[in-house]
């Protein structure tokens, strides 16, 4: 049997996905794919097959991915036809170095053709290009990632001013990126036990964004509200913050929202049209544990911030 190999590891999903495939597996089996040498060194230095690689570009990447049977694809860190041709670019390379199964991190309800989402488009993009290549195939379909909203939050803490965005009362089961990170190292894990699968990997609960605001209160002894603005006005706070409407903008070091604005006020939109309430426990089935809830994610807030971006993408 061939090797389990992880892409992406040096992200923050990829690199926290490696720390638990390394519970999981013997380093033997495994092989692990970042951006740079630098990225790679402590998993090499500790027996893994480690390899350099840059979706955005198809040179080397039979190389790289040859003597795996499995291959996790994180989402690359950028939306639109550049995204696509990455995912394209691996996937070609992971068919012709005879990898048999993709696990794909994706997009809650990234099927549904109604869903605004921008990012969705990028997401069944994939799904679709697997299939048509005749690959097996884990769909990991991630709700929110809680971290992205514990640091909205923070961030209207600090101005003293309601959490305010657009996406109104819609429904959504934030989930924590660590447990995001650990579905893809679990389905890496458990590969041969799915077959043309697609899982639901939510949170604990489907809540609101006020009931999300009020959790972080009850945690933190902050007192904020919940603002519900125009799609319009949503993309006005983010350009007055700095924020770059497309992910090929400028993105400041440090951001405290390190995503494009195209990207969320569309899920925004795409939460408030109840396009995003989906709950399963999909999750615990993969995995065997509950999903960490939002009271813990508040409650321990420091180890639960969306962090900066990790593409270095050279194109």
């Amino acid at each position: 049997m061939g090797k389990l190999l992880l892409t992406g590891v040096d992200g923050n999903l990829g690199a926290e996905a490696a720390r638990v495939l390394l519970t999981l597996e013997d380093k033997s089996n495994l092989i692990f794919c970042g951006y740079s040498e630098d990225s790679l060194k402590k998993f090499a230095e500790q027996g893994v097959e480690t390899h350099v690689t840059d979706f955005n570009y198809p040179d080397g990447l039979v190389e790289a991915f040859k003597g795996a049977d499995v291959l996790a694809l994180i989402s690359m860190p950028f939306v639109g036809e550049k995204r696509q041709s990455a995912h394209r670019n691996a996937v070609d390379a992971a068919k012709k170095a005879g990898v048999k199964k993709i696990i794909y991190t994706s997009l809650v309800n990234a099927g549904d053709e109604t869903n605004p989402s921008v990012e969705k488009k990028d997401h069944i993009f994939t799904e679709n290009y697997v299939k048509e290549a005749g690959l097996d195939y884990i769909f990991l379909r991630n709700s929110q990632y809680a971290e992205a909203m514990i640091t909205n939050y923070f961030t209207y803490v600090h101005a003293n001013a309601p959490l305010t965005n657009s996406q109104g009362d819609g429904l959504m089961a934030y989930i924590s990126r660590k447990d995001c990170a650990k579905a893809v190292a679990y389905a890496l894990h458990r590969a041969s036990e799915y077959d043309h699968a697609t899982l639901d990997i939510n949170g604990k609960e489907l809540m609101t964004i006020t009931q999300f605001v009020n959790i972080g209160n009850q945690q933190t002894g902050n007192n904020i509200s919940y603002k519900e603005v125009t799609d319009e006005e949503n993309y006005q706070i983010f350009d007055a913050m700095g924020v770059p409407r497309t992910t090929d903008g400028l993105f400041k070091k440090g951001s405290e929202a390190p995503f494009s604005s195209d990207g969320m006020v569309t899920f925004a939109q795409a939460i408030r049209e109840g396009k995003m309430a989906v709950h399963t426990d999909d999750f615990k089935k993969l995995t065997g544990d509950d999903p960490i809830t939002v009271e813990y994610m508040f409650a321990h807030s420091d180890d639960f911030q969306i962090g900066e971006r990790h593409s270095k993408d050279k194109k």
